[in-house]
């Protein structure tokens, strides 16, 4: 009797699979969709008095064909601005390569030859360009020869308008204070109904305010149109070319070199470092005064820490209290709006960001990857049903086993 039940164990078996491989065909699927892949950009910002480099990714499918950006990493460029290489270029080109280096381990190898590489120069390099322009293009041909030696997808270096500074400025700080796109508790995104704010930037070599308005600017020259996540906006923005911090000590002391963002420093140091109020400007224009006020002695013993920056903030904090207030007439009541930041969600506040979140919309988004699947318990109803196949077949192939160890008998 055994024999006969082992010997129907193979069409047993067939049976089984043909049945399940029926069932696989009856059950309804449906697409899945798969976790959309991660593409990379890098963004050099090549500032007055230093270079930073900034890595960032966003899902590969888009929303309304602009991109959900975040910081991936970040590299600060040893040595100064690429515009200090002006009798050396071939020297600006080298001071990347360490910050580069980082970026191929940084981003995913066989991400490289997909992976946008952008360098941009701001108001050092316009500078630069104004009173040398050979120098100036000897310094991007040098930057451009070192780029061009990596696997990544070199899209050029530029010097950015001022308007492009402070429009991009604007973009990332809305961005990251989720102005314009926000993710909901019902798992996706929508536009928030709040306004934008405004974004002002004080670098080395130039200042920025920007803003968004809705009637006409008194100058076209300083509108810019912008569409992100399927919204337009008309920004304005104004860029003062040389009343940028290095370039306003430069004026007072002859030399000064500064490799830090002036509003957030400066404001920082006076308020962390030297303990003051600056909640109004009459704080700020005090504190000011009393930086001043310090002896070099009594500014070294009271932060011992900074002694390179130290004799520029006294100058650095009169003319960022004079810009706010006489340049950009904020008063006591407007001031209290005005919020100084280095970074926002661990992300760097400046115009590279933006520039990438721009970028992504040049960038074609790739289509989401489908996979068939199938409801949980048409699931569990076969896998129930290829397990009792496969236990049954344990069992009669021990059967048969035991059954040939026993002695035959006559």
């Amino acid at each position: 009797m055994a024999g006969k039940v082992l010997s129907l164990l193979p069409p047993l078996l067939l049976a089984a699979a043909g049945l399940a491989g029926l069932l696989l065909l009856c059950v309804p699927t449906r697409d899945v969709r798969e976790p959309p892949a991660l593409k990379y950009g890098i963004v050099l910002d090549a500032g007055s008095s230093h270079t930073s480099m900034f890595v960032y990714k966003w899902p590969a499918d888009k929303e309304n064909d602009t991109g959900i950006v975040g910081q991936h990493s970040s590299c600060d460029v040893p040595g100064g601005g690429i515009s200090s290489y002006a009798d050396n270029p071939p020297g600006a080109g080298q001071s990347l390569v360490e910050c580069l280096e980082q970026a191929l381990r940084d981003v995913p190898k066989e991400r490289h030859a997909g992976t946008p590489l952008y360098l941009g120069a701001t108001a050092g390099m316009r500078l630069l360009n104004l009173t040398n322009p050979e120098a100036s293009a000897s310094v991007l041909a040098a930057v451009t020869r070192t780029l061009t030696q990596y696997p990544f997808d070199f899209r050029g270096a530029r010097i950015l308008s001022g308007q492009d500074e402070g429009v991009f400025g604007w973009v990332t700080a809305n961005y990251l204070l989720e102005n314009f796109i926000k993710y909901g508790w019902v798992g996706r995104w929508f536009r928030p109904r709040k306004g934008t704010l405004g974004a002002m930037d004080l670098g080395g070599a130039s200042t920025q305010i920007t803003f968004e308005t809705t009637g006409p600017s008194e100058d076209r020259a300083n509108e810019v149109q912008l569409r992100l996540y399927g919204q337009n906006y008309q920004v304005y923005t104004h860029s003062f070319l040389c009343y940028g911090r290095d370039q306003v000590l430069q004026r007072l002391l002859a030399s000064a070199l500064q490799a830090f963002s002036a509003f957030f420093h400066t404001v920082n140091f006076l308020r962390t470092s030297m303990g003051l109020p600056v909640a109004t400007l009459q704080q700020l224009e005090a504190a000011s005064v009393n930086v001043c006020n310090q002896t070099w002695a009594q500014l070294q013993a009271r932060v011992p820490g900074q002694r390179a920056h130290l004799a520029d903030y006294c100058a650095g904090a009169m003319f960022v209290q004079q810009l706010l207030s006489r340049g950009y007439g904020f008063d006591e009541r407007t001031f209290g709006g005005v919020t100084f930041q280095k970074k926002a969600a661990d992300t760097a506040v400046g115009w590279a960001l933006g520039y990438m979140l721009n970028l992504t919309n040049l960038i074609p988004a790739d289509p989401p990857g489908l996979r068939k699947g199938t409801d949980f318990s048409s699931w569990v109803v076969l896998l129930l049903i290829f397990a009792s196949a496969l236990l049954a077949s344990l069992v009669l192939l021990l059967r048969q086993v035991h059954s040939a160890k026993l002695p035959s008998t006559i």
